[in-house]
């Protein structure tokens, strides 16, 4: 039969003494005491030695393992009954720890005693009655059988008895009571020690003992006798109080006033009781914390486990005997080390020692020397000692077999197939092994034996701290991270499929196919490329033909580099450039050879190896989207993501992170790629403080490669074109081709003198405009605000709109339109100052470079797309020189009128007044630099307000330097040019009145083209007011300077009467007071009379501009599209044809493209002849700043420009303006309309028509005479522009 046994464990030793209880029951004094004595023994022993101690107790039977679940349904009753009794008995520092069944032998012996015969099992017990306890020897003892039982102690028992009277007598003593009898409430008898048990109900506490139905507590236990499916429980001891308590209610009387002494006794039965309440609920949450240990020791992993408690025993042998195992095989030893592991093993004794891990040691031995043999011997000697075979012994033995070139693909699989028996998949040994040397390889061989398109997938996805302190730390930052993984994973398996697919198919050998160009990088290339575009995608979407232009030039670019380093070039260029380089840093510079001079002479001297100048040829438009459709089509369906991912409330299920719709744009139905909010939300709260660029959209931190010809140069590996051009367009390509090297060399060297300027950030002013930008922006001050500070966008439930009539309906629809593109707006203006300020931020410790190049009229821009001093006010603000130069004499004073310039303030005041004035605020530009954000803040009413507050800057640490002639300035100061388009037509036409308003004749006072056009517009405006016209009497005091200016600033650049009319419709819209429903007349009126205003102001204009539109006219009806050469010898070429359709059938969707330079198509008319003046003037305005750039380089210049805007060091402006001039009169003192000229009648009418009276003989014929016909030129002296203070000022 079973015995129930309770295991306590005192709290002082927290768990550590596991205590048994025998089949016995003490006083609560004498079990204290006990324990006592007990836990002081167990302290001076060893913990090993208290351990082992009841190590044998605490192990269950076999048999006991085979009843278990039967025994388990009987033990919950077992329990209950048991708390029970310990709530009604008083139990103090008594904890419950095990509850296990031990058995017992027939004749009564307790478990303790580790040699007692089995019972067995359903064996019957005889139960003791009522006042009988079982003995130590196992017999029952009853009124009558005291001595026998008395006989049967142990000198152990005898002693604790006692203990426990000595203690009991103690307690008597100190409640005061007399160890004499007490009658019962029935009269009779009760032994000293007899106590009343109390039970706690509802209703109160009742005393349930009678005379009847006492029992006797000294030296006897309470036992439960079961039968053939009961058990019998030890019972714990209690304390019993010597305490006769009367009962309320019986038939004896009870007293009406309580002895003192039973008051006080029953006051404290009552507290020990309360004791005895509170240890039963302590014992019931043991409880279940150990249902929640034994859950938890349920779900761990039980190899964990073992393999503690091994290296628990046996860590210091198995380490001794690995790095034994070890040296021997460092030294080369092998035999030594073999002989040593099988003497061990051959012991049976030291065998249990050994683990897997040693016998791995001698296989990855016999793997290196390739020996099959020695690998099997060991998986027999794995065998024998009942060990299991890890991934190291299988890593081991395909190591083994990769090193051995005969070895059977039959063995190789049969290894492969015991390892999946074992449930170890082949990628968890790259995942789990270490590899040494190039087993890892060895491995690979092995299993590409059998499965050749085996590849190893390491799974790299990072565990997170679980800590809740900590989670939404690691979660709101590796989630985006996390899932980057698991998309690069899934487009890598979608991307090698879809290739499988490509080779695969059976298309028409004549037909394209992308596969090639999938295979031009690795396929980890291809993905990093598709997910970095997610970075760049605004929540709005971005439209499928762009976004897939973008994925599609950058596999061009990356497969460029790659070639260029498959040529060979790449080493060969590293040691050009480094020598180039230094020539360039030499303090010494010599300013008579050129950069490209100087590289063509490095490249002589290295003739040897590859070519630098490759002949790669540009992708199609064509095939670049296509290849670009193909990798968003990939994006589309195999990037997901779960739908709980940031809200576990909704149903988990995989949603694309990316949907492909249709949008309308300008009424025609385009693909659109649209992020899902899962997406967005995750990126903002990744909180990613790391933007991903281009390398070719960064300046550059070296040099440029100086332009050689117009295929090589400004980056060193990505390929650049040095004309840019429409996309698809090759025109501009071939003429240059067909171009003399030396007809191109201004052209090149003027492009190398810009980029070969450095600049650095200036620092103090961007964190300014940083902080700004962290604190909600400034619309004022040209800083967008982030989206939270959006208009809300307007929200209408479809119950509410169905009372609305039509109109109203209409207008809350304009207002959620209007509301979106304003979000839509702030959005992208917050996204470029963000692209700005972090590349800023990101070389506001670097000297960097601008390569430039051009378009295809020939202006010149930076390559770097979003930060260059082309931008902003704000990017230009932080911009300034790395080289810096002393002021100088004057120095001081270009600054101040720079400042003025800045402003806006005095634009028609003379230098003199405008530094005039500017010493009259220094006040304000002080404390506009010592507080630009607390101060008088006087800087942000400029029209430029950052270039102004830098300005003030400079200014400020210029007057506090000791002597502001050699205070180091590294600003740059701007000499704009006067309306430069007119310049350029009045200095064609020989125009005094023209050269007049546009400041190319000396005048005390600068001439302001835009005043004069708005004064004669009034004019006009009063004539027509006298007349009665009601329009003109409208806009009587709203003609200004502001309202035409765009307008007059366009014309000269083709701008239409429609476009005109827009302009100035913006305008007055901005005007408060102006009636509103008077716009559209008021703006179709004054466009009229800017148009007339300007042909009387410049007449020779207007000739020779209806002269260029007329000839463009002829020559595209004629089939040609218009080109000419400019006087540097630039061919230009517009690349205007008439607009065709081509289908691309991709798979996500057919993509309409609309191809507008396509040469085979016949040129676009209107394009070509509304195109032609803007263009040609854009050209010579460009030729005049390459003049400029040439010679400021030989005078030692620092020179950039922005178009008509030239820069340069405060102690240098009178240079560049000298410079300046020079090369305008230069430039115009060429018969550039009469060599135009010739050159068109050369191009296109050097054929004669056979049919003379045909209709394109007329045609021809007009043309002819129209091309031959030069506008007539004033009497304009260009030499006076020399002269002009305010040409470019």
């Amino acid at each position: 039969m079973s015995l129930l046994r309770l295991c306590t464990f005192p709290k002082c030793l927290s768990g550590r003494i596991l205590l048994e209880i025998s089949v016995r029951r003490v006083p609560y004094v004498d079990h204290c005491l006990t324990i006592r004595n007990n836990i002081e023994r167990h302290i001076s022993e060893p913990p090993w030695t208290s351990q082992r101690r009841h190590f044998s107790a605490l192990i269950p039977k076999k048999e006991d393992g085979k009843k278990r679940v039967w025994e388990q349904s009987q033990l919950l009753d077992v329990l209950k009954a048991r708390i029970q009794q310990l709530q009604s008995d008083v139990i103090v520092d008594v904890q419950h720890e095990k509850v296990q069944f031990v058995k017992a032998s027939k004749s009564g012996i307790g478990a303790s005693s580790g040699n007692s015969p089995k019972n067995v099992f359903g064996e019957r017990t005889e139960v003791p009655k009522a006042g009988q306890t079982i003995s130590k020897g196992g017999g029952q003892t009853g009124k009558g059988e005291g001595k026998d039982a008395s006989a049967s102690k142990s000198r152990w028992m005898e002693k604790l008895s006692q203990e426990k009277k000595t203690k009991t007598k103690k307690l008597k003593q100190k409640l005061g009571l007399e160890d004499k009898p007490v009658k019962s409430s029935k009269g009779k008898l009760m032994l000293p020690g007899t106590s009343h048990k109390t039970i706690s109900t509802k209703a109160g506490i009742k005393t349930a003992s009678t005379v009847k139905k006492s029992k006797t507590l000294k030296n006897q236990e309470h036992t439960m006798a079961a039968s053939k499916h009961e058990h019998t429980m030890a019972a714990a001891p209690v304390a019993a109080a010597n305490v006769p308590i009367r009962k309320a209610k019986g038939k004896g009387k009870a007293s009406k006033e309580p002895a003192p002494e039973l008051s006080e006794a029953r006051n404290r039965a009552e507290e020990m009781e309360r004791k005895a309440e509170a240890k039963a609920q302590e014992l019931a949450e043991v409880e279940e914390l150990e249902r929640k240990l034994n859950q938890w020791a349920v779900s761990a992993r039980p190899e964990l486990v073992q393999d503690n408690s091994e290296a628990r025993v046996y860590g210091d042998v198995q380490r001794s005997v690995r790095c034994y195992l070890e040296a021997c095989v460092f030294c080369g030893d092998i035999d030594r080390a073999h002989r040593f592991l099988l003497g061990h093993h051959r012991m049976v004794s030291r065998r249990n020692l050994l683990n897997i891990g040693l016998y791995n040691i001698m296989m990855r031995v016999w793997a290196k020397k390739g020996s099959l043999n020695q690998i099997g011997r060991m998986f027999i000697l794995i065998e024998e000692a009942g060990l299991k075979p890890n991934l190291g012994s299988y890593c081991a033995a395909l190591e083994c077999m990769g090193r051995n070139p005969d070895c059977s693909p039959h063995v190789i699989n049969r290894v492969l197939r015991q390892m999946e028996e074992d449930g170890l998949p082949v990628d968890e040994l790259f995942s789990h092994c270490v590899f040494r040397q190039d087993e890892r390889d060895m491995v690979l061989r092995a299993i590409h034996t059998v499965q050749p398109d085996f590849q190893s997938s390491i799974n790299t996805i990072l565990q997170t701290c679980s800590s809740p302190l900590v989670k939404d730390f690691y979660t709101e930052r590796d989630l985006l991270a996390v899932q980057r993984l698991v998309w690069h994973k899934a487009l890598v398996g979608a991307l090698r499929e879809g290739k499988i697919i490509l080779a695969s198919s059976t298309q028409k050998a004549v037909r394209l196919s992308l596969y090639p160009y999938l295979c031009l990088l690795d396929e980890k290339d291809y993905v990093d490329i598709m997910i970095q575009s997610l970075s760049n995608l605004p929540p709005s979407g971005e439209s499928l033909h762009i976004l897939a232009k973008e994925l599609g030039n950058r596999v061009h670019n990356m497969f460029c580099i790659r070639m260029k380093g498959h040529n060979q070039m790449v080493d060969k260029l590293s040691h050009i450039y480094n020598e180039y380089a230094e020539l360039l840093a030499k303090d010494s510079k010599e300013f008579d050879v050129l950069p490209r001079e100087r590289w063509w002479k490095l490249e002589a001297e290295h003739s040897s190896g590859p070519s630098l100048l490759g002949d790669e040829t540009h992708w199609p438009h064509m095939v670049v989207v296509e290849l670009g459709t193909y990798l968003v089509d990939l994006m589309v369906k195999h990037m997901k993501v779960n739908s709980d991912i940031l809200n576990s409330a909704y149903d988990r299920k995989l949603i694309p992170v990316l949907y492909h719709m249709y949008t309308f744009r300008s009424n025609k139905q385009v693909g659109f790629i649209k992020p899902h909010p899962i997406l967005t939300q995750m990126q903002q709260d990744a909180m990613d403080t790391t933007l991903t660029f281009d390398s070719y959209v960064m300046p550059m931190l070296c040099p440029p490669v100086p332009w050689t010809s117009a295929k090589f140069g400004a980056y060193l590996l990505t390929p650049t074109k040095m004309m840019r051009a429409v996309e698809g367009a090759n025109q501009h390509e071939i003429l240059l081709e067909k171009c003399q090297d030396a007809d191109l060399h201004a052209v090149l060297d003027s492009l190398n003198q810009l980029g070969n300027a450095a600049w650095r950030i200036n620092q103090p002013l961007l964190d300014i405009i940083i902080s700004i930008f962290n604190d909600k922006g400034s619309e004022k001050l040209d800083v967008p605000p982030p989206n939270s500070e959006a208009p809300k966008i307007p929200r209408y439930n479809q119950q509410d709109s169905a009372t609305f009539t039509s109109a109203e309906k209409a207008h809350l629809k304009r207002e959620v339109v209007n509301a979106k593109k304003k979000c839509s707006e702030m959005h992208s203006l917050r996204m470029d100052a963000l692209y700005k300020l972090s590349i800023a931020n990101h070389m506001r410790d670097e000297v960097f470079w601008f390569p430039h190049n051009m378009d295809f009229r020939g202006r010149t821009y930076p390559c770097p797309p979003y930060f260059n001093h082309l931008g902003s006010d704000v990017t230009r603000a932080v911009l300034v020189f790395a080289e810096g130069k002393p002021l100088g004499p004057g120095g001081l004073e270009w600054l101040k009128i720079h400042l003025v310039n800045l402003t806006g303030l005095k634009k028609r005041s003379s230098l003199a007044g405008r530094l005039e004035y500017a010493n009259s605020i220094m006040d304000d530009i002080l404390d506009s630099a010592d507080n630009p954000l607390i101060g008088k803040k006087w800087w942000q009413n400029a029209d430029e307000p950052w270039q102004t507050l830098a300005c003030c800057m400079e200014i400020a640490n210029a007057v506090r330097s000791p002597d502001p002639t050699h205070f180091i300035s590294h600003f740059p100061v701007h000499q704009d040019g006067s309306c430069n388009g007119l310049q350029h037509y009045a200095a064609l036409g020989r125009d005094v009145i023209g050269a007049t308003s546009v400041n190319l004749i000396p005048c005390e006072v600068p001439q302001d083209v835009y005043s004069g056009v708005a004064q004669q517009v009034e004019e006009f405006r009063v004539r027509d007011a006298e007349k009665g016209l009601k329009i003109a009497q409208v806009l009587e005091g709203f003609i200004s300077r502001k309202v035409v200016k765009q307008t007059v600033m366009t014309v000269v650049y083709g701008v239409t009467r429609y476009g005109g009319r827009l302009q100035i419709e913006k305008r007055l819209k901005e005007i408060d007071d102006f009636p509103k429903e008077y716009v559209w007349d008021a703006s179709h009126y004054l466009v009229h009379q800017v148009f007339s205003s300007l042909k009387e102001m410049f007449t020779g204009t207007r000739e020779i501009q209806d002269w260029l539109t007329e000839s463009a006219r002829l020559i595209s009806k004629s089939g040609s599209t218009v080109e000419w050469v400019t006087p540097l010898g630039l061919p230009i070429i517009q690349p205007y044809h008439r607009s065709r359709t081509q289908m691309l059938k991709a798979t996500i969707q057919y993509l309409s493209l609309q191809i507008t330079h396509d040469s085979k198509e016949r040129p676009d008319t209107v394009k070509q002849k509304n195109a032609f003046p803007p263009n040609f003037i854009h050209s010579l305005d460009s030729t005049h700043m390459m003049l400029t750039a040439l010679y400021c380089y030989s005078a030692g210049l620092t020179f950039v420009s922005v178009h008509d805007c030239f820069w340069t060091h405060a102690i240098t402006v009178d240079t560049m303006n000298k410079v300046c001039r020079e090369q305008f009169v230069a430039l115009h003192s060429q018969p550039i309309l009469q060599e135009l000229s010739n050159f068109l009648l050369k191009k296109y009418c050097s054929g004669l028509q056979s049919e003379v009276k045909s209709k394109k003989f007329l045609e021809y014929r007009r043309m002819l005479l129209l091309l031959a016909k030069v506008p007539q030129t004033g009497n304009f002296d260009l030499q006076r522009v020399k002269e002009s203070t305010y040409f470019f000022s």
